[in-house]
């Protein structure tokens, strides 16, 4: 997003009721020479429009400026200004010229004329008063405060879903400098996806509106329009889609202050994302284990799965080996490695040092197949992957895999059909058995305690997910974190050998699959990033904290990579989210997402910017 900023326009007040009340004859001269003599006039029409707009009131301006204005306006951004990248768990863009510190008189401002008038033109009271009524705003209700940059979308950028409240802004607006030859398409992506709300629960209070998974409606970025909404908590919910095409997606994106922030604030996108307040949890309850150890034994209905030593505190002996039925359900899922005492031990003490491990090639060859065929199948089918996004943003629901919202936090689609063995050639199917028979087994159980040295989990709770490339993604926010300690225990299937990239002395990559190679660069996101949570920060989680090498807050990436099972001790002021897959990711990223409520190390020391890695 923009930075805020206080300054105010070089403009002086003059006023524009339908008649010339000239003011100041320059300033006058300006709005003639930058708007359209076409647009005060439409006022009433798209006030009228804007009253009826679905989802939300929101109006289009078309034709802002006159002929060849915004041309120059392109030209000097291009030649002028200088692209800063910024990254979060919610946006990807280039940032080019904030306009709020363009100082009139400075070196750029002179080689900017166009782009000058231009911030003159937006924040002259004229044009400030045709904003008013064209929102259905009373008179007066903006101020003069500029509020806005230059951005570019390029190939792979976006802006997740929010509702752009902060402080003091009251209407949003973006004008569209997309390359008019040719004119933007559909295909191309870059729209402006508005959403509608739904309830939570059946109390009808604001703060239990939340958006939709899906879009209600989407805006082409049309060369020299602009497009415009008032900005209102948990009402105004918008995002960026990603642009498609290798066309550039140029905009001059601000807002309009007020003089005192909007009724119900707290119920802003970003101050809910860093809400702990009921409801706000993403993840639902975890469930006990069937088979329980107490008193330091196995009871009555474990006492045949495990014979290893047991400490009073329910502990298993790390020096034990897992017992012969425990090996034997297990040994039908996994890789023999993992069962294999001496590998055991390693993954022990890679976990202990580092408190994150990754398990390359996790499930058995047989379950390898069988999961890659059915993954591969199902992104055929829709066509996905490697920059063939779907342009149906319900590509893949069914009534066995549904779409997870709110958009705000997450977009991805869960599998929520039954269990079932005749289908097991469909990837839902045998997602679902393997968290079943797999993941929620007291014998996994006690495999996870041998291996991370953490005790017997309590309990697990957790999901079958699939993020489709250009749709899918989950936030950080405060309602996933947990009271206690837990222990992710994820498993990754996507294209790619899975195995682990090798790099030549400068960094190249040496040899490897090209499928790994770009869930490694993180270019294509999909990547699950632990992030620590600023508890004494005033400031909003989110698009205010970007993540990059130097960030304090990050704390551990792991990239997507085929049949990898990533571990991670995760303590309760620890976040994580899936960075949103972009079109260009080979595949749908797939997963298995397991917590396990385990006991609290009272250990911090994993700070680290890579998993360690065991596995070939």
């Amino acid at each position: 997003m923009s930075p805020n900023t206080n300054a105010e326009p070089p403009t002086k007040k003059i006023r524009h009721d339908g008649d010339n009340h000239d003011d100041d004859g320059a300033t006058n001269h300006i709005i003639s020479s930058v708007i359209s003599p076409t647009v005060f006039p439409s006022c009433e029409c798209l006030r009228s429009s804007y009253r009826d707009a679905k989802p939300y009131p929101h109006g289009i301006v078309r034709n802002l400026c006159v002929d060849g204005f915004l041309s120059s306006v392109l030209d000097e951004v291009k030649m002028n200004s200088k692209v800063q990248f910024k990254e979060s768990d919610l946006f990807r863009v280039y940032q080019s010229v904030d306009l709020a510190n363009l100082s009139e008189g400075s070196e750029m401002a002179e080689a900017m004329p166009h782009l000058v008038k231009l911030r003159a033109a937006l924040y002259s009271d004229d044009f400030r008063s045709f904003v008013e009524r064209a929102s259905d705003l009373p008179k007066g209700t903006l101020t003069g405060k500029v509020d806005c940059a230059a951005n570019c979308h390029a190939k792979g950028c976006h802006l997740l879903c929010h509702d752009d409240v902060i402080g003091t802004r009251k209407v949003s607006y973006i004008i569209y400098l997309t390359d008019p030859d040719p004119e933007w398409k559909r295909e191309d992506g870059g729209h402006l996806e508005l959403y509608g709300c739904m309830q939570e629960n059946s109390d009808d209070q604001m703060n239990s509106r939340v958006p939709c998974p899906f879009p209600d409606k989407t805006i082409l970025p049309h060369y020299n329009s602009m497009a415009y909404f008032v900005v209102a908590p948990g009402k105004s919910f918008h995002s960026v889609q990603e642009v498609f095409c290798d066309r550039p997606r140029l905009s001059i994106q601000g807002w309009y202050h007020a003089k005192h922030a909007p009724e119900e604030i707290e119920n802003a996108t970003l101050n809910r994302l860093k809400s702990t307040a009921a409801g706000e949890d993403t993840e639902g309850e975890f469930v006990k284990f069937v088979e329980k150890i107490a008193d330091g034994k196995p009871s009555n209905s474990a006492s045949t799965a495990s014979t290893a030593s047991t400490a009073k505190d329910g502990r298993i002996n790390a020096d034990a080996p897992l017992a012969s039925r425990d090996k034997e359900i297990l040994a039908k899922y996994l890789n023999p490695m993992y069962l294999a005492e001496k590998s055991m031990k390693e993954i022990r003490e890679c976990f202990e040092d580092q408190s994150s491990v990754q398990l390359r090639h996790f499930l058995n060859k047989e379950w390898e197949i069988r999961m890659k065929n059915a993954t591969t199948k199902a992104d055929k089918e829709l066509g996905l992957g490697k920059n063939r996004p779907s342009l149906d943003y319900r590509a893949g629901v069914s009534d066995k895999w549904t779409a997870v919202g709110p958009a705000h936090k997450q977009r991805f689609l869960e599998y929520v059909g039954v269990e079932d063995s005749s289908e097991f050639a469909f990837a839902g199917a045998s997602m679902l058995h393997l968290k079943k028979s797999l993941f929620q087994s007291p014998a996994f159980g006690r495999w996870l305690q041998l291996i991370s040295s953490l005790g017997m989990p309590k309990g697990y709770r957790g999901k079958a997910r699939r993020f489709r490339p250009g749709l899918d993604y989950t936030v950080a926010h405060y309602g996933i974190l947990t009271q206690n300690a837990v222990l992710d225990a994820t498993l990754c299937l996507a294209a790619g050998s899975g195995n682990q990239l090798q790099y030549d002395e400068v960094g190249e990559i040496a040899g490897g699959d090209a499928d790994d190679a770009i869930w490694d660069s993180g270019d294509a996101g999909g990547f699950e990033c632990y992030i620590a949570a600023d508890e004494d920060s005033d400031g909003p989680v989110g698009a205010a904290d970007e993540y990059n090498d130097d960030d304090d807050t990050k704390l551990l990436s792991v990239s997507a990579s085929n049949n990898t099972l990533s571990l991670v001790y995760r303590d309760p002021g620890t976040m994580r989210f899936v960075k949103y897959v972009g079109s260009g990711a080979p595949s749908s990223r797939w997963d298995l997402s397991l917590e396990y409520e385990v006991e609290d190390t009272g250990d911090s020391e994993d700070e680290d910017n890579s998993a360690e890695e065991v596995g070939f």
